[in-house]
């Protein structure tokens, strides 16, 4: 069995990420491809594709939103992503059972005695107006039937495990500021979700995207992404389709056979991600893309740059000038490349009124 080193893994990796070049891919066919982009900050995912996407229009995903061929909702890990409507339909009764764990794992002593198929038909009843509700006013609204648990476990409940909703625009819209109004999917699709297939478990499909983006991996890394229990049945079930590594730990590493490896020596551009980005967060073992030392930073919320493939700086931005952190020491030519890509950035983000970047001390 063949060995991949962490050099190789990274340059997999960013291929797999559309990191390694932009592609030129649609904004709906980038999503679709990187299994969905995480987007509890709702305007992280512009970022994101910028690097991600040659010439890049904010106003296409923003139009893909309002046009409802892509939505905001809780799915991988409980966490809020945007995702292709095709593929939310297909893959959401999937993750029924793990979104009801992970808010109980938070309120079970709150939710203690409640009966969920209960509280899921009063949501539903109220939401059957058609009218958008916060968490908190679809809490409040059956809260009456539950009051010795509180709005927050009932709204949490409600929105992120029991009634598959989406957050509507103009929340995730280009520079467009909302708060969090959710209707139900099937009503904002206009039909249900796809029913589970009691004999496809998590989803051979599901399992064969995951790879496509974000392969070679583990099962411990698609559990990772995807917070599903099940895989080893999802493993065997594509495993004849699959090829096999080990990395430098001798963990075993699937992938699918045509899918692009690089060589390791391939040169990786500066790219700079947005918080909670899923070329990070998609793995369980993240030493392909950032040391041990600096996993931190991608479950805080930093914004960060990869310099030769890997995390190198941080980066915010002030008084529209993108302003980069080195985490370790940049040589002459990095600082400059680094700034080079900041510019662009700084460009993309205030519509060419500011092309402003600077390197600054740790």
């Amino acid at each position: 069995m063949t060995a991949l080193d962490a050099r190789s893994l990274n340059r997999a990796t960013l291929a797999r990420q559309l990191l390694l070049d932009r592609a030129a891919l649609p904004a709906h066919d980038a999503v679709a491809h990187l299994g969905g982009l995480q987007a509890q900050e709702p305007q992280e995912p512009f970022t994101g594709l910028w690097s991600r996407l040659r010439d890049f229009d904010p106003a296409a995903l923003s139009d893909l939103l309002a046009g409802r061929r892509v939505v905001r909702t809780h799915l991988m890990r409980r966490t809020v992503h945007l995702l292709t409507a095709e593929d939310v339909l297909a893959w959401r009764a999937r993750f029924d059972a793990m979104l009801r764990q992970r808010v109980l794992g938070t309120y079970r002593r709150e939710l203690e005695g409640v009966d969920l198929d209960e509280l899921a038909a009063a949501g539903r009843a109220v939401l059957a107006d058609g009218e958008p509700r916060s968490m908190g006013e679809l809490a409040r609204a059956v809260a009456d039937r539950w009051p010795s648990c509180g709005p927050r476990p009932l709204g949490e409940m409600l929105v992120a495990a029991l009634i598959p909703v989406v957050q509507l625009p103009p929340r995730g819209l280009w520079r467009a500021k909302g708060g969090v109004r959710n209707v139900p999917l099937a009503s904002w699709l206009g039909r249900e979700i796809d029913p589970p297939d009691p004999a496809d478990g998590v989803g051979q499909d599901l399992m064969k995207r995951y790879l496509a983006a974000f392969g070679p991996a583990s099962s411990a890394d698609l559990r990772a992404w995807c917070g599903l229990a099940g895989l080893p049945a999802a493993v065997k079930a594509v495993r004849e389709e699959l090829v096999a590594f080990r990395d430098e730990r001798g963990r075993e590493l699937l992938d699918l056979p045509d899918a692009p490896r690089p060589d390791p020596d391939t040169p990786a551009p500066v790219r700079f991600l947005p918080a909670f980005d899923n070329a990070i967060l998609g793995y369980d073992d993240r030493t392909r893309i950032i040391d041990d030392a600096h996993r931190g930073l991608s479950v805080a919320g930093e914004r960060v740059v990869l310099v030769d493939g890997r995390v190198s700086a941080t980066w915010t931005v002030a008084a529209d000038e993108v302003v980069v952190r080195p985490v370790r020491r940049l040589t002459r030519p990095e600082r400059s490349a680094v700034t080079e890509e900041g510019a662009q950035l700084a460009a993309f983000l205030t519509d060419g009124e500011s092309d402003r970047a600077r390197v600054v001390a740790g």
